[in-house]
This record gives C-alpha cells, structure tokens and sequence, in this order.
C-alpha cells in the first residue's frame, strides 16, 4: 500500500472530507466482447488538491465535488455499516488452490465476479493453474473489497499493491455512475470519529440510497 498518508473524514448527513493530496481519477467499468466486466479504464484526472469535499447526497450539481446540496434537501447519512473486521464478516470458500473470503453486503455491482465460471466457480477447482489465476484476478478486480483470494499455505490474501487514490466509477453498460472507489489503504473515518477497518479497497456510496452507508451496496445500478 501506498506511504502517503490520505484520510477520509465523513460528515455528518454531509460529504467526504478528503486530506492528504489523494488523487482523483475517473474509472470506468471495460467489458469484453460478451459485455462481462474485463478490466479498469482510466478516464479524466482531476487536478491534484490537498483537500477536498467529495459528494455523498447524490445531488451535487459539480459532482463529484460537494456543492452544499445535502443541507437544501436535508440529507440523511447515517453511516449503518457493520464496524466488525472484515476477516470477522467473511463467508469462506474453502479451494483445492487457494481460499475466498466474501462478505456479499459489500457488493458494489461491478460484476467481475461474473466472467467465465465466476470467481466462485473457479475457486472451486483452483487446483487448476489457470482457473486459479482466474479466480485471483476477478477477486483482485473487485473494486469494493468484497471478495479476497487467500493463499492456502500461508493464508495471505492474494491483493495487487495499490496507491493511495480514490476512483469515481462509471459504468456504461448500466448507464449509470458507481461509488468512490478508494484505494491503497486510505484511512476512513467515521463521522464520530471513530475509524474503520483500514483496507486496500472499498468502495463508498455517493448516490445517497445505500443502506449500508458509507459503503456503496450496489443500489445505484437501480
């Protein structure tokens, strides 16, 4: 994970306070020619700041920037997200090659899970060289953190080494944009104060509707 020390403080019923010169660049969701989730392309950056406040209500009119519109349309932001590890939530699927942890309330609906077996199936017969590679990559392009390939042995997870940026998703073939995708171990904290687990990927609601907030659920794709 990345050196830089990046934080994100949550408001109350308010944006995402971002500090650390975090960059900022837009993702968008690539399929391949049966229109399954492939890989990441890189769009616009935004200009590099120091601080920022990042949308979380759904209704900026300069997103993904904050322009104030939670307080005209009285948004609420009760952050109800589960505060165990993720360790503690995850279902695993146990692999003659390599593990899954999966905590399903965390799917953001990138759907890359999706492509081929699926990552679940190609975990089920990781004894296989290349279903295993498979099974590593479609977890590792899961941008909400959601699904973790493990090593057997030494039960590491299977995790690509990110720096510290956030990625405000689009996805064409939904005709929708997606959550802020935040990676390299950013740090999170809640609007009490308090922080939560530290990760290499997750993504955060900012349509506003997730009921797992701050963490995107998928509802946006709606």
């Amino acid at each position: 994970m990345g050196a830089n020390m990046g934080k994100i403080k949550i408001q109350k019923d308010g944006p995402y306070l971002v500090s650390g010169n975090i960059p900022l660049r837009e993702m968008t969701i690539g399929v391949d020619e049966d229109g399954f989730s492939k890989d990441w392309l890189q769009g616009k950056a935004y200009p590099l700041q120091e601080s920022y406040a990042l949308c979380r209500c759904g209704k900026s009119k300069t997103k993904p920037y904050c322009d104030g519109s939670h307080i005209r349309t009285h948004f609420n932001g009760e952050e109800t997200a589960c505060r165990e590890p993720f360790k503690e939530q995850a279902n695993l699927i146990e692999g003659p090659g390599l593990n899954l942890m999966d905590v399903p309330e965390l799917c953001a609906f990138a759907r890359y899970c999706d492509r081929g077996n699926g990552v679940w199936g190609y975990t089920r017969v990781s004894d296989d060289p290349e279903a295993k590679k498979l099974a590593i990559e479609e977890a590792n392009n899961c941008s909400s953190g959601r699904l973790v390939a493990v090593d057997k042995k030494t039960k590491k997870p299977y995790e690509t080494e990110l720096e510290q940026s956030i990625g405000t998703v689009e996805d064409p073939q939904m005709d929708c944009s997606g959550p802020l995708w935040v990676r390299g171990g950013v740090h999170i904290e809640e609007a009490d104060d308090k922080p939560y687990e530290t990760r290499n990927r997750v993504t955060l609601c900012r349509c506003g509707k997730s009921s797992n907030k701050p963490f995107c659920d998928g509802t946006h794709s709606g």
